[in-house]
């Protein structure tokens, strides 16, 4: 046994495990059940073509060296993005810990309470800093926050510019480029038009809906935009600010100057750099536009007891009701993130959120006053941490770069400077040096920091803000360490036990691969350095990308997209602009099946295309006669079908490739949503069945972890007839020749994470991808069996077998008054996260256990989800006091002096022996989710806030 291949660490079932889990799967091999498993039509017929698997210390000496050849420069670039300290107890609590980054989207509430109270922490910070009103869990970036901003206020239009079809949006010409690059891609397909200009200029015509400001500017000048929004309100023109968040500690929040929405980046609350992300986006709005609002809002409702309890409101999962109108589909979170910035918040309270303020201000005013003594014009007349100076560009460059020092060169006489928290005075004197070798003059040396502002008194805070016990006593690490460990002991991850998503793929993420995240060579490289400063990530990135094409069959990938439904969405761009190149610009219909994510139909109408549902059989599979019908009928305006394979059902479908012809033979493109790519890997591929693009989830199939509910990597890669049509960057270009504008911020969007993917391929190599979809398919066959007899699998392949997951029927429970969401609840009483409940189907669980578990692991499962039939069997319709009703247990419960339940303690807590030894409590009881929807609150207030009377 080769002990140092990561394979063997990676990949759960052992060895000698194999021939029990085949004889219980009814096959004699592996090959038998991936051969039955599997349409031989689409079988590989040949490995894939990979270097050679690295060991964990092989992989680990390889990053190290990569990142070597990225150079340490100090960047002064900003345009949204600057150096930031992550405080230590931060980094190893919080991003270094599995009990944080394991953790999957909060959609079983009483198991997630710990990471839920963190997000309400950001939200609070949120809405405070800002002076709005309400604040979602995060958003992706800064712009594609802005897109979100600009289609809220397209759909909350007044009724008359609705009727009128007012659809043109003000840009200010001040706003961030690579935010206009996103308005601009997303605008387009959904009708709305992009005005930019000087806002001083701005005719506040009836024609425009909206318009959005960035503050301070993307060069640093500080506009009072009061009367500009005033003047907007009075001609029903609504206003969204991209605000700086860590200057409004010193700046008048635009809330209080009457923005409608507020949005930017926290990236500099306590997050690194990581070449682009990922970073957590926020965005802030007024509670009138609460039901428009995108993303995730987590908000206080009550549990059972009527105690106090968090869950996500208003838009849980809604793309999946909503399809094809949803508000919240490719503005996934960034929760991971967004709690490193809560906790940062945390962490130094108001007080030194205006500490780090002041100094950063302070560093820009001394810096100005310095170079204006020396003869240098500095053109802005108002500034929080941002200068301009008047000088040849050319000539400070070639010193900066001696000095391993980045600025922005705007032009040929004009640099820009932006600071930071980590600016010491003695970086401010090399910056001095720079600029003094340039002019050939003697430099002065900066002894301290001015003290005096350099804006008027008219944008100047004057309001409180994080006023909230949690952010006035945790300032000792030992107090926020012990406050982040109590939050984590709420939450249930993935180092307490499986977590058998179906459709997410919760596989190990292996701390070799997530190790080179917190070294400074990886994590602290500005998106927009210099190539040539960012070797180690060129050679990375481009490896990664290579790996991609190898595994899916195509011919190019972007790792931009940032999240999986971004990934959808810029599959369908790519298609898009691939009809309009070849004059095709009335080909918009996207067939769809009904079985899809609903993500799909929601992604394929921000698209701007028409969404036509095509049937599913009862078996699950899609009804190609009715396909058939479709494509024909629409041939002439196809634009793609948007297929996901193995199915939403979990099903190779044998018809595929008579499916992918048949989209090409009526002048369609075939889009395969990668979700169930963990199926594929080096057995099949979406080339293989005749797709054009697909999207990967990295945070899926490629190990890097879900984070709670984000970080997460959806890049696309498709055939070569789409290849010049990859987007692009405004400030480092990317993507093909005939490239689409920008689909995120960063040039490889959330690069930092890509490592982790890049370390997963590098060391599974050919032989483990292939070992890794095998067993995954394995696993999922295997728990199949073990509870056969006991609950009936919804929907199996031609041979009988599952792909790589399986739906449970649930729905005949309810003749004994049990629903799913009671399994889901009694599970935890277990030690067990629920699987996806009612996903594709309503009244199911959905089971993906991934490649990861043990065979220990999947029996203990399987034991629980037996006792749980047999706790079904005893329940009685007219009698709903029983274990599943009253599921989950808490501590409090079991150790109460009132017991009056009709059943022992020990089967509510310990219903099977192996719970005893690692027993996870839920924190709260059920959760009443209309209650929180009916009095919404989405902050920090204490309960009696919001009470109903």
């Amino acid at each position: 046994m080769k002990t140092d291949a990561f394979a063997l660490r990676h990949i759960g079932p052992r060895e000698n495990d194999l021939h029990h889990m085949l004889k219980t799967i009814g096959a004699e091999s592996l090959d038998q059940l991936i051969d039955e498993t599997i349409p031989s039509d689409i079988r590989l017929k040949s490995d894939l073509d990979l270097d050679p698997a690295m060991t964990e210390y092989e992989f680990a000496n390889h990053i190290t060296q990569l990142g070597n050849k990225n150079k340490m420069f100090q960047s002064y670039i900003g345009l949204g993005y600057n150096a930031a300290i992550i405080p230590a107890v931060i980094q190893r609590n919080v991003f270094e810990n599995p009990g944080w980054y394991t953790a999957y989207t909060p959609y079983q509430a009483e198991i997630a309470q710990g990471r839920l109270e963190a997000i309400l922490n950001f939200q609070t910070m949120v809405i405070e800093l800002t002076g709005m009103e309400i604040a979602n869990a995060s958003l992706l970036d800064e712009a594609t926050a802005a897109a979100e901003a600009m289609a809220l206020l397209f759909d909350v239009r007044t009724r008359d510019q609705k009727k009128a079809n007012v659809c043109k949006f003000f840009v200010s010409d001040a706003i961030l480029p690579q935010t206009l690059s996103v308005l601009q891609t997303r605008s387009t397909p959904i009708g709305v038009e992009l005005v930019v200009g000087d806002h001083q200029e701005f005719d506040f015509s009836t024609e425009f809906f909206g318009a959005i400001l960035q503050y301070p500017g993307k060069f640093g000048q500080v506009h009072d935009y009061a009367q500009f929004i005033a003047k907007a309100a009075e001609n029903e023109i609504k206003v969204a600010v991209a605000a700086d968040i860590l200057s409004l500690a010193k700046l008048t929040p635009p809330g209080e100057m009457g923005a409608a929405v507020v949005l930017g980046t926290t990236q500099r609350f306590g997050i690194p750099l990581g070449y682009g992300g990922p970073h957590a986006a926020y965005f802030a709005t007024k509670d009138e536009y609460k039901r428009s609002m995108p993303g995730r809002i987590i908000g206080v409702t009550i549990d059972t007891n009527g105690n106090r309890a968090l869950r996500m409101a208003l838009q849980t999962r809604e793309q999946h009701i909503k399809r094809d109108k949803a508000t919240s589909n490719i503005c996934t979170a960034q929760v991971l993130l967004s709690v490193m910035a809560g906790m940062y918040a945390v962490y130094h309270g108001p007080k030194g959120l205006r500490y780090i303020a002041n100094k950063v201000h302070a560093s820009a005013v001394t810096l100005t006053n310095t170079l204006e003594k020396l003869g240098f014009e500095q053109t802005n007349t108002a500034f929080f941490d941002t200068i301009v100076i008047k000088a040849d560009a050319q000539k400070v460059k070639e010193i900066a770069l001696q000095n391993e020092v980045n600025f922005y060169y705007i032009d040929e006489n004009t640099v820009s400077i932006s600071l930071n928290e980590t600016t010491s005075i003695a970086d401010l004197n090399k910056i001095v040096g720079i600029f003094a070798s340039a002019k050939g003059t003697q430099a002065t040396t900066i002894e301290s920091l001015s003290q005096t502002n350099h804006f008027p008194e008219s944008v100047e805070r004057t309001s409180t803000f994080l006023e909230h016990d949690v952010f006035t006593k945790h300032h000792s690490e030992t107090a926020l360490m012990r406050y982040i460990k109590m939050l984590e002991r709420k939450d249930l991850a993935l180092n307490h036990s499986m977590i058998s998503l179906g459709s997410c793929t919760m596989k190990l993420n292996a701390a070799s691969e997530m190790l080179p995240l917190s070294n400074a060579q990886w994590n602290n490289i500005h998106p927009f350095a210099p190539l040539d400063q960012a070797q180690g990530y060129q050679e990375m990135l481009a490896k990664l990308e290579k790996q991609l094409n190898v595994i899916t069959g195509f011919a190019g990938t972007t790792l931009q997209p940032n999240s999986g439904a971004q990934g959808e969405y810029a599959g369908l761009m790519v298609i898009r602009a691939y009809h309009q190149s070849r004059g095709d610009h009335h080909r918009n219909i996207a067939l769809i099946p009904s079985s899809a994510h609903g993500t799909n139909p929601a992604s394929a109408a921000m698209a701007g295309m028409k969404v036509v549902v095509t049937k599913t059989l009862e078996n699950g599979n899609i009804d190609v006669e009715d396909l058939r019908a479709k494509a024909i009928l629409h041939k002439d305006n196809l634009s793609c079908l948007m297929v996901t394979y193995p199915s939403t059902h979990g099903v190779f479908e044998s018809a595929i490739k008579e499916i992918t012809q048949l989209i090409h033979d009526n002048g369609g493109q075939v889009y395969m949503d990668g979700a169930n790519m963990n199926a594929q890997v080096g057995l099949t591929n979406p080339a293989t069945i005749g797709a054009d693009v697909c999207h990967l989830n990295l945070h899926k199939t490629f190990a890097i972890p879900h984070g709670g509910g984000g970080p997460g990597v959806g890049p696309i890669c498709v055939a070569p007839q789409l290849v010049p049509f990859l987007p692009t960057n405004p400030v480092i270009p990317t993507g093909g020749e005939n490239a689409i504008t920008a689909i995120s911020a960063a040039p490889w969007g959330s690069a930092l994470v890509c490592l982790i993917s890049y370390g997963y391929i590098c060391m599974l190599g050919a032989e483990g991808l292939k070992q890794s979809t095998a067993y995954a398919i394995l696993n999922a066959n295997y728990i199949k069996e073990k509870l056969n007899g006991h609950y009936d699998t919804l929907y199996s392949g031609e041979m009988g077998r599952a792909a790589h997951e399986m739906i449970l029927e649930c729905r005949p429970f309810k003749e004994k008054g049990i629903e799913v969401t009671d399994i889901a609840k009694r599970l935890m009483d277990y030690g067990f996260h629920a699987p996806t409940v009612s996903f594709p189907v309503a009244g199911t669980l959905m089971i993906e256990p991934t490649e990861s578990e043990n065979l220990e692991e999947l029996d203990r499962f399987c034991d629980a989800m037996i006792a749980i039939r047999k706790e079904i069997e005893e329940a009685t319709l007219d009698n709903s006091n029983n274990v599943l009703k009253n599921a989950p247990h808490t501590l409090m419960m079991v150790t109460t002096d009132n017991w009056i339940f009709p059943y022992s303690r020990e089967a509510a807590a310990f219903p099977l022996d192996y719970i005893a030894e690692n027993k996870f409590w839920p924190t709260v009881r059920r959760v009443d989710e209309a209650y929180g929807d009916r009095n919404l609150n989405c902050s920090c207030a204490p309960i009696e806030a919001y009470m109903e009377s």
